[in-house]
């Protein structure tokens, strides 16, 4: 027999030779020890499924994270007939401005609904997700022909389905469904409890936290309290109707670019006032004497904001919209003006260590602590010019 290793290791005063070969046998100069098949199989195996488990566990809790998209929009859009045949063309035109400002790292689908009750393609994705498929889907909605009944209910179920597929990668922000439709009602589903019942089961067998944004697109006013119930039971807020090319520009464009721009922005701000609030206590505790409450509070506040990357990541990867490179800018300048009141606040318990007098650097954090006040004014007026483009009130 030749065998596979040899090693020679020391043993008190004799030396100990290993030898092993595929066989499974295992000597070790004194006993021969061997493996029978029943226990190399199972361990084998066993071996196999633990690598399996390392690698699936490195894939989904440290590589696929890394490079998941901000957000995954699906696009779900009405090709069903109807009275305004030249509304699809409208929706595609619309669609294809829009796609155009979406975020770098976002992942976008395009699904159809439309056709016969019980059909097998009365819905179905056009265009996968992926994040530089942004030519793609203007195509394909261009390509689409009225034809059929509304099928509205399928259409959100399937695209429900297409967020749960395996293997995908999951948004790192959000996950949404953009549908536009030009029908308020469903064909084949005229009991609109049963039709709320479905839509809130499947989304909650989903498993993930999904966003619904509805757009009513010239529909009749007679089918509105439907569409409004079918937005209600998706969890979304109430449909934004739009009567023409226009409004539906803006809404589209509010949804898939603004909106985004300003929840990124509104959780730069909610964490950046609750550090100065942390900030702000600190000083209260300083001049209380309880200088150990005061520098573990401050930590606490050094660190919060770095909690805040993925959302200025998000901005960043907008910078491509004018609206997403104002805030980014006005984000960046209330950071820096944050950092500079919990400078100013370290400074002031520093004195207070060496127990040297505070008044000189309580004034300093008092100026820096007015200049993020100013600096969050502005913030906010900009917030609330961006979220006055839904109305064309900005």
């Amino acid at each position: 027999m030749t065998p596979r290793s040899l090693k020679r290791r020391p043993f008190g005063n004799r030396s100990v030779i290993v030898e092993g070969d595929s066989s499974g046998t295992i000597n070790t100069g004194d006993t021969t020890v061997e493996m029978p098949r029943i226990v190399r199989v199972p361990l084998a195996m066993l071996l196999a499924a633990l690598l399996t488990v390392g690698l699936g566990w490195l894939y989904f809790d440290w590589f696929s994270p890394k490079f998941a998209p901000n957000y995954r929009t699906q696009f779900l859009i009405d090709a069903a007939a109807g009275a305004h045949p030249e509304g699809a063309a409208e929706v595609a035109r619309s669609l294809r401005k829009t796609v155009v400002n979406s975020g770098d790292k976002d992942a976008l689908a395009l699904r159809r609904f439309g056709g016969e009750c019980g059909a097998a393609d009365n819905t179905a994705r056009l265009v996968g997700f992926g994040d530089g498929n942004r030519e793609e889907i203007g195509r394909a909605a261009a390509r689409v022909r009225p034809s059929g009944r509304p099928t509205l209910v399928r259409g959100i179920v399937q695209a429900v389905e297409d967020f749960s597929e395996p293997f995908d990668r999951k948004a790192r922000q959000v996950n949404r469904i953009i549908v536009v439709t030009r029908h308020g009602v469903d064909a084949c589903e005229d009991d609109i409890a049963f039709v709320e019942r479905e839509i809130r089961e499947r989304v909650g067998a989903a498993g993930l936290s999904l966003q619904f944004r509805v757009v009513g697109f010239k529909v009749p006013d007679e089918q509105r309290r439907d569409l409004d119930r079918i937005a209600t039971a998706a969890k979304a807020p109430p449909p934004v109707y739009a009567e023409n090319a226009t409004d539906l520009d803006r809404t589209l464009d509010w949804f898939s670019s603004a909106e985004p721009v300003l929840t990124s922005a509104q959780r730069i701000v909610d964490t950046l006032n609750t550090t100065v609030d942390q900030v702000n206590t600190a000083i209260r505790t300083v001049k209380q004497g309880r200088l150990d409450t005061a520098d573990s509070t401050l930590g606490r506040a050094r660190t919060a904001v770095n909690g805040t990357r993925p959302e200025f990541d998000d901005l960043a990867d907008r910078a491509g919209n004018n609206d997403a490179r104002n805030v980014n800018e006005a984000a960046d300048r209330l950071r820096r003006k944050q950092k500079q009141v919990v400078d100013e606040a370290s400074r002031v318990m520093e004195a207070a260590e060496a127990g040297s007098p505070l008044a000189t650097r309580m004034k300093a954090f008092e100026r820096a602590a007015a200049r993020y006040n100013d600096e969050a004014k502005s913030m906010n007026k900009l917030l609330t010019a961006l979220r006055g483009k839904l109305t064309g009130t900005s």
